[in-house]
């Protein structure tokens, strides 16, 4: 079962003027949420991360927004919830660098990368 966060990022999500053009309910296997963060294998958080995202079902989403890529990363903030700026998901919802709620793709190249492990082209 998914916890109470999802649905209110979910709200967030809308209310800053994204439109969700695609979402489904899915659980990673290890190879998935491998390929998912392959820019990450090496570092010191790869297995907590691999493993974080096989542990349950994870809610992917593509959105659409005007200045998409830069607008999700400002309302998603950094990856470590104690240094994001107050507002922001990950500040508010986050609990860890790893534990951080959610995934932002960085550029509009990885967002398509991204997105196409989760969903086929509308």
């Amino acid at each position: 079962m998914l916890a109470r966060q999802e649905g209110k990022i979910i709200n967030a999500l809308l209310e800053a003027g994204f439109d969700i053009v695609q979402m489904r309910l899915v659980r990673l296997d290890r190879a998935a949420a491998e390929r998912l963060y392959e820019v990450h294998r090496g570092k010191p958080f790869w297995d907590e991360l691999v493993e974080l995202m096989t542990s349950g079902p994870i809610v992917a989403m593509v959105l659409e927004g005007e200045n998409g890529v830069e607008a999700l990363r400002r309302l998603v903030g950094a990856t470590n919830p104690r240094q994001a700026e107050k507002g922001t998901l990950r500040r508010r919802y986050g609990t860890s660098t790893t534990r951080n709620a959610l995934h932002a793709s960085d550029s509009a190249g990885n967002a398509a990368v991204e997105s196409s492990l989760f969903f086929t082209a509308p």
